[in-house]
């Protein structure tokens, strides 16, 4: 059995009655170990893990924090004078390298960059069109990326880089689907618009009468569009973050974000690069703002929101609630390490 499926099954037993979970080995479950950032006054919707060891946040308050020691310690790298931004999302490259985007509209987005372990930051972009407001950022590898804005003049507007975040440009609009009335995407998690490989990338919508996922195939350049069967029909309601294992298979979640409001049908799941959504038998209970694959699993996944965190080990058929810690959003390396992250300063790592 590989290390993966090892962890999914555990966490799988982490749902077991109270009775049998006790004693030694409850100790030996995968849990939310929580970190202590000093933080409490900040709600970390951005977070980008490196490894295990590594990891970056980025929140309110203009706040980014960075971790090498595995969450025992945590050093303010936040960019000087941005104490009035929200950062909603942070892309890392390593431990010295990572792009940051602060949202809102006009000139409140905004995209960083550091080449120093945040020790010095460069502005690489400043909106000045009032109607635009970023939401997300992804990277398909060190050097491209895109950016993703809510409609103007009624298509989302993508932003692209070719040297890292250094410097972006708009790209033209014409390969672009028409947005609905009131479609945006949710600067919830960092997750709204992600890739997988060198040209593929997905982006998420909500607050219209459908929830949509676009796909590009061309690093943004022409996109297509399918309805999701998670419900849209009003501005709280959507499809929030997306993860892909690889350019076929992905995972949506969503829902109302607004607390004590159901959820129902708040998970899909894509075989074909999502062109065809497919809704989750057993989705989660809630609102989840998350998602993200297990490393080197090809069926567990975690999702994550304000009332707990979920568990998949069927690629999204099923969903088996294992913590009810608050978080936003969740990431996973290829060594195995887990990070999530949300309000009051809380960041935690999955520990085996």
């Amino acid at each position: 059995m590989t290390a993966a499926a090892v962890c999914a099954a555990a966490l799988a037993a982490l749902t077991v009655a109270p009775a049998q979970a006790h004693g030694p080995d409850r100790q030996t479950l995968p849990r939310w170990s929580v970190k202590d950032t000093g933080t409490a006054d900040v709600r970390f919707r951005g977070l980008s893990a490196v490894s295990r060891d590594t990891a970056w946040v980025a929140g309110s308050l203009g706040t980014v924090l960075r971790t090498t020691d595995g969450g025992g310690s945590w050093r303010n790298v936040s960019p000087p004078g941005a104490g009035e931004l929200q950062f909603r999302d942070i892309e890392a490259f390593d431990a010295r390298r990572a792009v940051v985007l602060a949202i809102g509209e006009g000139e409140a987005s905004r995209v960083y960059r550091t080449d120093d372990g945040g020790a010095t930051w460069t502005e690489s972009f400043r909106n000045t069109d009032a109607r635009a407001f970023y939401d997300c950022l992804t990277f398909f590898d060190h050097r491209h990326g895109l950016a993703m804005s809510d409609p103007v003049d009624g298509r989302f507007r993508i932003l692209s880089t070719r040297d890292g975040g250094r410097s972006w440009t708009v790209l033209p609009d014409s390969g672009m689907p028409p947005a609905l009335e009131g479609e945006a995407g949710f600067a919830a998690s960092g997750q709204c618009l992600v890739s997988s490989g060198p040209k593929d990338a997905w982006l998420a919508t909500g607050g219209a009468a459908r929830a949509r996922v676009l796909h590009s195939a061309d690093r943004g350049r022409t996109w297509t569009v399918t309805d999701t069967p998670i419900p849209g029909g009003d501005p709280a309601r959507g499809v929030f973050a997306l993860a892909f294992r690889d350019r076929a298979h992905g995972l949506a979640v969503g829902g109302d974000f607004r607390p004590g409001q159901a959820s129902p049908d708040a998970a899909a799941r894509t075989a074909d690069a999502g062109r065809t959504w497919r809704p989750a038998g057993a989705p989660p209970p809630a609102y989840r703002s998350g998602v993200a694959w297990l490393p080197h699993s090809r069926t567990a996944a975690l999702a994550v929101g304000p009332t707990g965190t979920d568990l998949t080990t069927d690629a999204g058929r099923t969903w088996r609630t294992v913590d009810t810690g608050s978080y936003d959003t969740v990431d996973c390396t290829p060594d195995h390490g887990c990070w999530a992250a949300g309000e009051k300063g809380r960041v935690a790592r999955l520990e085996h």
